[in-house]
């Protein structure tokens, strides 16, 4: 089981946030922005912020930090490590198990992420057997696209889905961004776009409308 940071904002959570970080960061990255979400007081919802394993990344030159999967680059484009992402999503959905046995159910529990970890939260939520609440995909793309049609969970067809990225990204240039927007509309999924004058980073405009989606989708 991933090393894990967690924030409640009542007693006995009835729903729960997976929020996975970026590569090179912890899990104490997106902590401070949960009091920014000024959420209701009720329900409750539990915010749980995994620590990714240790590993070398390759276009980094093998500087050994915290992700998700290995990144390499092949002719000068940026390749996943598909079994990286696989063993990511097979640890993500032990802590959905987990958030399960504590008693949230899976129609209230949402799996969130930025750059790296918002590959994973897509790779994982739309491939999930049972029902979500959402997935929030931040400054990031579709990983193993090729697969999804073969291995979507029925379940999931209909999860709401809310991506945002920066106009000025050069880590992860937008257009990257609107590949993955545009092969998960034709493949029918529900999804709300938002995109922001900002580079590989967090606005506030965009934090008050990821509050306005957690209030709707937790509702």
């Amino acid at each position: 089981m991933l090393e894990t940071l967690e924030l409640e904002t009542g007693p006995r959570p009835t729903a729960a946030v997976i929020w996975l970080h970026g590569l090179g960061a912890d899990g104490y990255d997106f902590e401070p922005i949960v009091p920014e979400l000024d959420l209701p007081a009720a329900p409750a919802v539990r915010f749980v912020f995994p620590h990714a394993p240790m590993r070398p990344i390759t276009i980094n030159g093998g500087a050994v930090m915290r992700g998700w999967y290995d990144v390499m680059s092949l002719e000068g484009v940026r390749r996943e490590d598909d079994a990286g992402v696989r063993a990511s999503q097979t640890s993500v959905d032990e802590l959905i198990a987990r958030e399960l046995a504590r008693g949230v159910p899976a129609a209230r529990l949402i799996l969130a992420g930025f750059s790296q970890g918002g590959a994973i939260a897509l790779q994982t939520g739309l491939r999930h057997p049972e029902r979500l609440a959402g997935i929030m995909a931040l400054s990031t793309y579709l990983p193993l696209a090729a697969t999804l049609a073969a291995e979507a969970s029925a379940a999931n067809r209909d999860v709401p889905i809310f991506m945002a990225h920066g106009r000025d990204d050069s880590l992860i240039p937008i257009e990257r961004a609107t590949i993955s927007r545009e092969t998960l509309r034709a493949a029918g999924y529900k999804l709300e776009w938002h995109d922001y004058a900002m580079e590989h980073a967090v606005c506030r405009e965009e934090i008050e409308d990821i509050a306005a989606w957690l209030r709707r989708v937790l509702a």
